[in-house]
């Protein structure tokens, strides 16, 4: 069987990661912490993680022209990612990101996105081609909107799915949701974008229903170590997570929707494609880093099979 061709554009940084005891309060100083560097960004991870999962995967993005942004596409290559529509910008650095992680797994980030902040409709425009030939497309947040707007109307225009995974936070004009197939909030994003605080299954498919009303046909809340909340005409159910031992959960959400555009794109059933993508999520958390963590096929389906 084919490949699903997936289509991913967003973000891509470099981490540079400190492991702690516990996350800095504002003001604190914490001395003793060990220090690592991985490839990160939102749209990165998740290209990787699509790519690992069984996708042959293109990604539209931008770099810096310096050393951040070589190692990046130097990653993409190793990971069979087709790096034709990622542009090299000469005016700003490739993006950044400093991460805090607890040793219960927990992380803060800050983010200098660089590069990432030009990523322009036309950019996407010259990747049209893509467009055409993808089942799925999957989008973030870390790039500017008017670029993930000119994407999710040519994915519309090919009749290709789009998943959006609305992370960072932040509210989104109807005009965009209108062209979403497939929203996957986590408890954060889903009660800024409904006002509704996600803590139970209950309160899940109420925030699920308030975004659904918004036109967005399939909505999957991300619950970590729950699982995901599944909502749709005819489904609304919680899809359990796996029970692992967390180390760092930096991008498990990129982790999840990389892997749920695979799952659909070899042409799974919903409920199966997240749980295939709970199972990729549930590995990354067992490892540091947020590309480093991302899972192979073959791990996934070892889980899945258990």
């Amino acid at each position: 069987m084919p490949k699903p061709r997936i289509l991913v554009v967003g973000s891509s940084n470099t981490d540079m990661i400190i492991k702690l005891d516990r996350i800095p309060q504002p003001g604190e100083t914490i001395l003793g912490g060990e220090f690592i560097i991985a490839a990160g960004g939102k749209g990165a991870n998740q290209a990787v993680a699509a790519a690992r999962a069984g996708g042959d995967v293109t990604f539209i993005a931008r770099l810096g022209m310096d050393m951040f942004g070589e190692k990046a596409v130097a990653g993409f290559v190793q990971d069979g990612i087709h790096t034709d529509y990622i542009v090299r910008d000469k005016a700003a650095p490739s993006g950044v990101a400093m991460i805090f992680v607890a040793k219960d797994g927990e992380n803060s980030i800050a983010v200098a996105g660089g590069a990432n902040g030009r990523l322009s409709p036309a950019d996407v425009k010259r990747a049209s081609p893509a467009f055409a030939e993808a089942s799925t497309v999957v989008m973030q947040l870390e790039t500017p909107l008017e670029a993930i707007e000119t994407a999710a109307a040519l994915a519309a225009k090919a009749g290709v799915l789009v998943i959006l995974n609305p992370a960072p936070a932040r509210a989104l004009p109807a005009r965009l949701l209108k062209l979403v197939s497939i929203l996957t909030p986590n408890e954060t994003e889903a009660k800024l974008l409904t006002g509704i605080t996600v803590k139970d299954e209950r309160s899940a498919a109420q925030a699920a229903t308030r975004l659904r009303a918004k036109g967005i046909a399939i909505v999957i809340l991300t619950l970590g170590s729950r699982g995901a909340f599944v909502a749709t005409d005819s489904v609304r159910q919680l899809v359990p997570g796996f029970c692992v031992s967390a180390v760092d959960t930096t991008a498990a959400g990129d982790v999840f929707n990389g892997a749920l555009a695979v799952g659909l794109g070899e042409g799974g059933s919903l409920l199966e494609a997240v749980r295939f993508a709970n199972a990729a999520a549930a590995i990354s958390v067992t490892r540091m880093g947020a590309q480093p963590s991302a899972p192979e096929r073959k791990e996934i389906r070892a889980l899945c099979a258990r």
